[in-house]
């Protein structure tokens, strides 16, 4: 009634994707019609000969992993075994159908894709799926990939979902249709069809309550015909949409249902996979799937002839049939479940924790191993909750706590919830107050006394105390709570920054058989200038193997072994997903780390636009869940910036906040950080003789200080300082221990640093020799900002040589970098330089908006004004390749790395008369 448009759409959507593919997203409140017509929708398809797939978001279900596929992709299990070894294997493990570590979820989201494209090779295929709120995250994300590629091919995708909730179908550039509430007219037209005999003024009350909402008309006019046996008591007035009055009603139709009928529905409404299995009988006198006649003709359910599914009607039923059950029914069927699904170990396991009443070490060992898989899919709610489940099933208070505490420490290190720990720990310290300080509660706990208050010695003097009592081993329950311990001992180490802090973690990593990540953070992160090659080679090895790597703690693990020697690029993808996960509600707390490493590296590489935001909103996700100590380094990212930049006072002010806060707490490295910052200050103010004073803070000239890892990055500042304020000898040295150290053989940035420092203290005689090698380097041009200095200090150098036209050349490439990092003071030093060599500023106006030719001027304001590629070669008769070109060419002129910068930097300047960009200059 009243969906003759929506009947169009969805007629029309399935022509188009029967031949060329697409996806189409309904909206619309809970009652209003979706399922009615996604039903529709279906029946069209089945009448056109497609293949129709089923799936239906339940909210019991949403932290289960990809139980929403599995319900989708019951029916293609003959496609799936002709799949090929990759994909099947992918997809076999991620459904619970095979053990195996656990697949990247890209590769899941390719094999369901690569499914669907062979179905689809004999009949077109339409995907149906309701309730796409409440898929689980791996689900929605496998869907939401496929959704975005069915362009050209036979298969269609429908989904509805409510608005208001996070779809993974939304702002992905797809076909949306809201479904609106019918108007007055037609909902009475659906009362006099439906209810003849309900009076005028009985159904205008109806009407007025419902809303237009087509679920609260039928079940609110049907209970009031049965309730007075007339269909004219009065009805109460409306608040918004009905739901729980709704809920009422079906629950009275769940009431009369026969209890063996019953039994079945609350096996289907506690296992959502779909599974017809679930419908077994388990003996003689048991249930079977005869038994739903009941609740299919009340209209509650509806049985797939070809699958044998149920599929709930509304998932309010479901709501319903799990209220009129009794705790006893539940168990019952959860124990039912469990074994009719025991080759799905995950689902069993979570179906016998259900159905235990009393404490089970057993149960609780098999959701200890939930947990562990979980960890390794990077499914970190899923983990903490089945170490919670676990913790209520330990017979013994020892296990107890342990498993609470884990739960702890997960929560607290990577799910984002650090306030909510100290709940867990109390709960923790209650199940086992004889035991005085585990090793698993000293670890959440001193995590959160580090990350939360930035109380370094507390959390120091917890955790050696509780190491010095734990075994050298890991644990046997595969918990891996000694690397845990050590791994927050580390950051406890390098946020105290002080010697002793450090003795302890290598006397205890030394007697200790822990995991050789934890080993190599020991050696890369803490002093970082004596990592052996072996050291390195097993690190890049790590790194290699990172692209299978789900879980996002190990994958920070890495990023923290390789930051101060220079792996960050090879860990780019991984740290992403870890971010992306973040943003989706996931591992909350390590992607506040993964965006601050990402945001050193896009520093130290000359993406300071895009490192900006990162430390921007890794620092709000500091303040929205209460990581203060993670605001220590992105305060020193966004000083880094600003200081680079030529905001001076902004770089004053954030090391100012970040040492004030750090001060009272011990957090040493706060000092050397901002020491950091202040050099390069001081080093664009061109104030040499501050530079080398508070480069020699962080270590002195000639030692690269050990347990202090950002020396490596500042000895060029303190070479180049030194050498600008007269202390020759100084810098010799400085030199001098880095090539001991042997610096230039920990990764290609670190060698631009030492061979350039080499140049800047070699003899003039020499020094253009030193300066090619530096410039020689391998992959020196990914590090546009060290980059970019060492050719300023080599076209100084050729200058004071009187090499004009070499000067020239280097001093340009500096320049041009520069300005287009927008690293202001140094551009400056650059620009007056050129003008030391006798060019004048018509020449060295190559850059800015002044260097356009007009056609690069025309391109740049259409791209300022929103225009894509493709629309301004539309509009100027060019392909949008040629327009791409032109913009790359307009970017480094203007010094800029992004279309949104374009407005700024092109200024109030006109074109030039001439067409040429170049400004002229008035006669001498």
């Amino acid at each position: 009634m009243g969906r003759r448009a929506e009947l169009a759409l969805e007629r029309a959507f399935l022509d188009q994707a029967a031949t060329g593919g697409g996806s189409l997203l309904l909206t619309g409140d809970a009652g209003v019609g979706k399922t009615a017509l996604l039903d529709r929708a279906a029946a069209m398809a089945l009448t056109a000969g497609s293949l129709v797939l089923r799936g239906c978001g339940v909210e019991f279900e949403a932290d289960v992993p990809y139980s929403g596929l599995h319900q989708v992709l019951l029916p293609l299990e003959g496609e799936l075994r002709s799949l090929e070894h990759g994909p099947r294997s992918a997809l076999t493990v991620a459904l619970g159908g095979d053990a195996g570590a656990a697949p990247d979820r890209a590769r899941v989201s390719g094999a369901v894709l690569a499914l669907f494209r062979r179905a689809a090779a004999r009949r077109p295929l339409v995907v149906i799926l309701d309730d796409v709120q409440w898929f689980d995250r791996a689900s929605a994300g496998a869907l939401g990939f496929v959704s975005r590629r069915l362009s050209n091919t036979r298969i269609g995708l429908l989904a509805g979902t409510r608005p208001g909730t996070e779809s993974p179908f939304a702002g992905v550039g797809l076909t949306e249709h809201e479904l609106r509430p019918l108007d007055d007219d037609t909902a009475m037209d659906l009362l006099r069809i439906r209810f003849p005999g309900l009076p005028p003024g009985s159904r205008a009350r109806v009407v007025t309550q419902a809303q237009g909402n087509p679920l609260a008309l039928l079940e609110l006019a049907g209970d009031e015909t049965s309730r007075t046996g007339s269909a004219t008591a009065s009805v109460s007035p409306p608040v918004g949409l009905p739901t729980d009055r709704i809920q009422t009603l079906f629950a009275s139709q769940v009431n009369d249902l026969p209890a063996r009928t019953f039994g079945l529905l609350l096996r289907a409404a506690l296992d959502t996979t779909g599974d017809p299995r679930i419908l077994q009988s388990t003996g003689a006198e048991a249930l079977g799937r005869g038994d739903l006649g009941p609740a299919a003709e009340a209209g509650l359910i509806r049985v797939d002839d070809n699958s044998g599914r149920v599929e709930f009607a509304h998932p309010l039923i479901r709501s319903a049939v799990m209220r009129r059950s009794t705790s006893g029914e539940r168990r019952e069927a959860h124990n039912v479940l469990a074994h009719l699904l025991a080759d799905l170990p995950e689902r069993r396991a979570w179906h016998l924790a259900s159905a235990s009443g009393e404490p089970d070490e057993h149960v609780a060992s098999l959701l200890d191993e939930v947990a562990r898989r979980g960890l390794r899919r990077g499914e970190v709610g899923e983990a903490i909750a089945a170490l919670s489940r676990a913790a209520e099933l330990s017979p013994r208070g020892t296990d107890r706590s342990r498993r609470l505490a884990e739960a702890a420490y997960i929560e607290a290190e990577t799910g984002g919830e650090l306030r909510g720990t100290p709940r867990l720990l109390a709960a923790a310290h209650a199940a086992d107050p004889g035991n005085v300080q585990p090793l698993h509660a000293a670890v959440a706990a001193s995590y959160m006394l580090l990350t939360g208050e930035g109380d370094v010695d507390t959390a120091h003097r917890l955790l050696v105390k509780a190491l010095d009592a734990a075994p050298v081993r890991d644990d046997a329950d595969g918990g891996s709570v000694l690397n845990e311990a050590l791994r927050t001992l580390l950051m406890v180490c390098f946020f105290g920054g002080r010697a002793e802090l450090w003795d302890s973690f290598h006397s205890t990593l030394a007697r200790s058989e822990c995991d050789s990540l934890v080993t190599l953070c020991g050696a890369t992160f803490c002093d970082p200038a004596r990592a052996t090659a072996d050291v390195l080679r097993h690190l890049d090895d790590l790194i290699a193997r990172s692209a299978d790597e789900r879980d996002p703690s190990r994958i920070v693990g890495l990023s923290i072994a390789g930051l101060f020697v220079d792996r960050l690029p090879g860990l780019r993808d991984a740290l992403w997903r870890v971010v992306d996960d973040g943003r989706k509600g996931g591992a909350v707390g390590s992607s506040v780390k993964a965006r601050m490493v990402l945001g050193i590296d896009d520093f130290l590489s000359g993406r300071w636009d895009h490192a900006q935001r990162l430390f921007d909103e890794g620092l709000k996700a500091c303040d929205d869940h209460g990581y203060r100590i993670l605001e220590v380094p992105g305060r020193w990212g966004q000083a880094l910036l600003a200081a680079a930049r030529g905001d001076f006072d902004a770089a004053a002010a954030l090391t100012d906040d970040m040492t004030r806060w750090a001060a009272a707490r011990g957090i040493r490295v706060a000092q050397v950080l901002a020491c950091h910052v202040r050099t390069l200050t001081a080093l664009g103010r061109g104030d040499y003789d501050e530079a080398y004073q508070q480069a020699t803070g962080i270590s002195p000239a000639g030692v690269l200080a050990s347990r202090v890892p950002v020396a490596l990055w500042v000895s060029m500042d303190l070479v180049e300082s030194a050498v600008r304020s007269n202390r020759h000898v100084e810098a010799e040295a400085h030199v001098a221990a880095m090539r001991e150290a042997g610096v230039a053989s920990l990764s290609p940035r670190l060698a631009l640093l030492m061979a350039g420092s080499a140049a800047m203290v070699a003899y003039p005689s020499t020094a253009t020799a030193r300066f090619e090698e530096a410039l020689a380097v391998p992959g020196a041009g990914r590090w546009a900002f060290d980059l970019a200095r060492v050719r300023l200090a080599y076209g100084e150098h050729l200058r004071r040589s009187r090499a004009i036209t070499s000067a020239r050349t280097q001093l340009d490439a500096a320049l041009h970098d520069f300005r287009r990092m927008g690293a202001r003071p140094w551009a400056t030093r650059a620009e007056n330089e050129l003008l030391a060599t006798g060019r004048t500023r018509s020449h060295a106006g190559e850059f800015g908006p002044a260097a356009l030719t007009s056609r690069e001027r025309e391109i740049a304001l259409l791209a300022a004004s929103g225009l894509s590629n493709r629309q301004i070669g539309e509009r100027l008769h060019l392909s949008a390749r040629t327009v791409g070109a032109h913009l790359r060419h307009v970017f480094q002129k203007l010094g800029i790395a992004s279309r949104v910068a374009l407005r700024d930097a092109l200024g109030p300047h006109p074109a030039p008369p001439d067409g040429t960009g170049a400004r002229r200059q008035p006669a001498p």
